[in-house]
């Protein structure tokens, strides 16, 4: 896969750019998450950032979409942009209730909007365009934006705000997992697994599941 970098719409006069990615649209419990990432253009002449420019280097070179990524490789990617100064991101999770409450794909437009927001507010940066993966445009968002089909594949600020989501969920599911062992989330994290189904036709659905999604109320009887 090559990555490409912002320098393509940058150069169309975009220099504020945000990529934004979510994650978890499909399991049967738990929230859905999304990242906002922007990816600043190199600083040529400060020692500080000649580092930061090597480090972010480095992360792209093992940058991939999350879903061909191990979670070691992921955790990694998401420590390196945690303290790396070229890039800042923010992230949003939603949870089940409002899931359940206003459907999946607007939860999902929430959580971008949300982190979108956050991102702004965080770098004081109003975005000149907004990537996003797939091929839904946000509704009611006040700035430019354009949808990338594989987006996560094509796109380094996307490829890496799809990391960054995975990582927080998946950190989520784990700490849920806590509070409902009987489930396993730190296994599947959610996602309907043959082990998942199997927990759930045992114990029934506690309060995380997705209550609208059709195999819960198939197999809660």
């Amino acid at each position: 896969m090559n990555l490409k970098t912002e320098k393509f719409y940058q150069k169309q006069g975009f220099q504020n750019i945000f990529g934004v990615d979510e994650a978890g649209r499909g399991p049967l419990a738990g929230p859905v998450a999304a990242a906002a990432v922007i990816i600043y253009p190199p600083q040529l002449h400060s020692a500080k950032f000649a580092k930061a420019n090597y480090d972010l280097f480095q992360l792209l070179k093992i940058l991939n979409d999350s879903k061909q990524l191990s979670p070691k490789k992921r955790e990694e990617i998401f420590q390196l942009a945690k303290h790396n100064p070229q890039l800042d991101f923010a992230f949003t999770l939603v949870s089940e209730k409002i899931i359940d409450k206003i459907n999946i794909e607007q939860a999902t437009f929430l959580a971008m909007k949300k982190s979108i927001q956050k991102l702004a507010k965080k770098t004081k940066l109003t975005p000149d365009l907004i990537l996003i993966d797939g091929n839904r445009a946000l509704p009611e968002l006040p700035y430019s934006q354009k949808t990338i089909i594989k987006g996560d594949t094509k796109i380094a600020s996307i490829a890496l705000a799809s990391v960054i989501a995975k990582v927080i969920r998946d950190k989520k599911m784990i700490a849920l997992a806590q509070r409902y062992p009987h489930y396993h989330f730190e296994i599947h994290k959610g996602y309907p697994t043959k082990l998942h189904l199997k927990l759930i036709k045992k114990y029934g659905i506690c309060e995380i599941h997705r209550k609208s999604y059709k195999p819960i109320k198939i197999l809660n009887f």
